[in-house]
């Protein structure tokens, strides 16, 4: 049996008191002084002497200036796409033939996913980014070798094959029946391995049959405990493709409220072109939106309404979408979503990116009762930031005038130097003291 270690971690800790996207975003932001961790938990949040003086045995790490916060979460992105990330301007249809679907050919190999995943959960590290929902391929093994990787690091990971049985090529399919079994036997294998979800991933409806999509909502039915995750309303060509495939459906969700697979644990990844009944069935089914501003920017798919579908009821969570987004970077995908606000007229305050960066991705992934916020009992997945990383951040946050403006310093000019520390599960994972 482990024992469990105290730790006290002193900083600047970051806890949000409120959701920014309810009450004021000023209002919702708290700075604290210290963080106790017990193992793979914390218990307590408060003042650096009365956590110290309660717990005077407890080990002590002094992280001066620096800022903690939690881990950034990632709820939506393709790690079999890491090797073909920054692939030159196509239209999404053009860019999955051109480059995603050869790439995905190569993960039959066992020992090729097990590269590619230990290569991706590497840069999600050394980017603060400690738990994620990913696509895999349509190959078993490519699930196996990442949750294998998942777990032997301790991190959270929402994961699943991807059911594909039309229009893609030879090699790149399964059928109904196939797709059905071989994710079923995958929910066997990983269920019960506390740290790992398994999520039902038909691709997006233009790449599934009926019988597929039917199948899928039947796994799901059969697993709730799943996740499920999917793309919508990307691009208009997509949504139009998806008209002619289902014309007796009156819009792109209702293909997927039709089979069963919307629904709380649903991600819908990007969501940019939506009509009014379906911004309203996503509320009333309490299924989330994944954001993916690089992504949409790079593709030229669009401007996703965040805080309209906010405003709405909808679930929001934040997405690098890699490969199709341009950085494993949070940094980089929230100052695309502030960019992407500014062009709507209507600019993301810093507290809410933030908020989608963390507990809003985990609320998206039925995860928010774990990770993405500090509260005691919550688990202790945790970056710390470095606010004077490079030159050019320095310079901008020692004029910050509040916690507000260091964060939205750090987005705008951070990258991978400001992530001082990873911690995953209560270990350290990236960088040194």
């Amino acid at each position: 049996m482990s024992t469990s270690q105290k730790t006290l971690l002193t900083g600047r800790i970051l806890r949000f008191g409120a959701d920014p996207f309810l009450s004021p975003p000023t209002e919702a932001i708290h700075v604290d002084e210290a963080i106790l961790l017990d193992g793979e938990l914390i218990v307590d949040i408060g003042s650096a002497a009365t956590l110290a003086d309660h717990h005077p045995e407890t080990a002590r790490i002094d992280f001066g200036n620096k800022i903690i916060t939690p881990g950034f979460v990632d709820c939506h992105n393709h790690y079999a796409q890491t090797g073909i990330i920054a692939s030159w301007g196509k239209r999404l249809i053009d860019w999955l033939n051109t480059y995603t679907f050869p790439e995905e050919m190569r993960f039959g190999d066992a020992a090729y996913a097990a590269e590619i995943s230990e290569r991706y959960l590497d840069l999600l590290i050394s980017n603060g980014i400690t738990s994620a929902a990913a696509f895999c391929t349509i190959h078993p093994e490519s699930v196996d070798a990442l949750f294998s990787a998942a777990e032997t690091r301790g991190m959270r990971m929402t994961a699943g094959k991807v059911m594909m049985d039309r229009n893609a090529p030879d090699g790149l399919r399964d059928t109904a029946q196939s797709g059905y079994d071989q994710s079923k036997a995958l929910i066997k294998s990983w269920a019960g391995h506390e740290r790992l979800t398994y999520a039902v991933t038909p691709r997006f409806a233009p790449t599934s049959t009926p019988e597929q999509l039917e199948a899928a909502g039947a796994l799901w039915s059969e697993h709730p405990d799943c996740a499920m995750q999917t793309h919508l309303s990307e691009q208009h060509e997509e949504i139009a493709w998806v008209k002619d495939l289902f014309p007796d459906d009156p819009d792109y969700l209702s293909v997927y409220e039709r089979y069963g697979l919307c629904g709380p644990g649903a991600i819908m990844g990007h969501s940019i072109h939506l009509t009014d009944r379906e911004i309203a069935a996503l509320r009333d089914t309490g299924a989330s939106v994944a954001h993916c501003p690089t992504s949409n920017a790079f593709i030229g798919s669009g401007m996703c309404d965040v805080t309209g579908l906010r405003a709405a009821g909808v679930p929001v969570g934040l997405a690098t979408d890699v490969g199709g987004g341009s950085s494993f970077s949070m940094f980089a995908t929230m100052r695309s979503a502030y960019k992407i606000g500014q062009l709507r007229g209507d600019a993301l305050h810093p507290a809410q990116l933030w908020w989608l960066a963390t507990a809003g991705s985990a609320a998206a992934m039925r995860h928010d009762d774990k990770i993405g916020r500090f509260a005691p009992g919550m688990e202790a997945d945790l970056i710390i930031l470095d606010p004077d990383a490079t030159p050019v951040l320095a310079q901008r946050t020692q004029r910050a005038e509040d916690i507000s403006d260091v964060l939205f310093a750090l987005m705008i000019l951070g990258d991978d130097r400001a992530i001082h520390q990873t911690w995953v599960n209560g270990k350290e994972m990236k960088g040194a003291i």
